[in-house]
């Protein structure tokens, strides 16, 4: 028997996310964020789920001419733009478009001919201090764009550092419309937590990512309250099953000692996985549909857990790490990190099972 560590994704979830953020956005275009591989899940895989986007974004040139080579042809925005002039070329080749985040970029699309000029996205810095021009160069470097044959439209955009803090919203926001007031270029500002406060934040595309896959943008909100289902359930099963006496420890440097008699069950998942080496004792596990708490350090292949409230679990007894009634972000909050880090981590060796029938994705 293969080992049982199996993620499971299910596409209609991310369908139903999908719609989930028409619903809050209803007047904007989607470009669905499916970069580091649809954060985890597979690009390949979830693609035939997100027919109803708009567009895709992602930050990966390899993987958007993938995309193109196998007939995606909507939008696909490049959300670091290019890092070399020698990009340029393949970008435009394949129509893809990107986003200009420097004067420096400014002006290698000014020097550059391209077989076709490009849908740009200017990001403008709005707080994050991380990607952005300076919102006091914005009608400058707008107007350069504006007039570059290698651009065919123009676009404003930003990424909002505080979406999903209740005083995040304000100052950002206004130091991007002031940037763009009187400016006629279309607008795209928000993420998944954006998404969510779409009535107070606007615009004319929203790039939504961590929301499609189930999981959060809000540490205090869960995703079932924002009407998101999970897409990826990581399932495993107990391999063994072990009695410790009280004061017994089990794993690698005795990091849980029994109380009293407890039975240990061992599932087959470890940090080699994908699953986080610092998760503590009392991360949730679910065993047999219930919470078990962890027990024990995660070693490479393996994690255990503390059986004392599920008795019928035995050997073969089914386990969920995240996903179908247990959200990732309930797990990540135990770890001290976030859902998107579990999922995007899921390793190579991890075997896939998609669920529900495959559509190719409309063109």
């Amino acid at each position: 028997m293969a080992r049982p560590l199996v993620a499971h994704v299910e596409p209609a979830a991310l369908a139903a996310n999908l719609a989930r953020v028409r619903g809050y956005a209803p007047r904007a275009k989607v470009l669905a964020v499916v970069k580091a591989n649809a954060y985890g899940h597979g690009l390949e895989r979830v693609l035939p789920a997100l027919g109803a986007a708009d567009g895709l974004a992602l930050i990966e040139l390899d993987a958007a001419i993938r995309l193109r080579e196998r007939g995606y042809r909507r939008p696909l925005l490049l959300l670091e733009g290019f890092f070399d002039a020698s990009e340029l070329g393949a970008i435009a080749a394949h129509a893809l478009g990107i986003v200009v985040h420097s004067a420096e970029q400014v002006r290698m699309l000014e020097q550059t001919a391209l077989v076709r000029p490009l849908d740009v996205y200017l990001k403008i810095n709005s707080g994050m201090n991380r990607l952005g021009i300076d919102a006091g160069d914005t009608r400058a470097l707008a107007a350069r764009l504006d007039a570059a044959p290698s651009v065919a439209t123009l676009h404003l955009m930003t990424h909002l550092a505080a979406a999903d803090a209740p005083d995040g919203l304000a100052e950002p926001l206004a130091r991007f419309r002031a940037a763009c007031e009187g400016l006629p270029y279309t607008r795209s500002i928000a993420n998944s937590a954006g998404v969510v406060r779409y009535a107070d934040i606007g615009g004319d595309s929203v790039r939504p990512g961590i929301m499609l896959y189930g999981s959060s943008p809000f540490a205090q909100r869960p995703a079932a309250e924002l009407g998101l289902v999970p897409v990826m359930t990581l399932r495993s099963r107990l391999i063994a099953v072990q009695s410790l006496a009280r004061g017994e420890s089990v794993g690698y440097g005795a990091t849980f000692v029994a109380r009293e008699a407890t039975r240990i069950g061992v599932v087959a998942c470890g940090y080699a996985d994908g699953y986080p080496r610092h998760a503590p004792n009392g991360t949730p596990v679910l065993v047999c549909g219930r919470r078990v708490p962890m027990a024990g350090r995660v070693s490479m292949d393996m994690l255990t857990v503390d059986l004392s409230s599920v008795p019928q679990a035995d050997v073969g007894s089914d386990v969920v790490l995240w996903g179908e009634g247990l959200p990732v972000d309930d797990v990540a909050q135990a770890a001290g990190t976030v859902g998107y880090e579990l999922l995007c981590a899921i390793a190579p060796r991890v075997p896939f099972a998609v669920h529900a029938p495959q559509r190719e994705a409309a063109t």
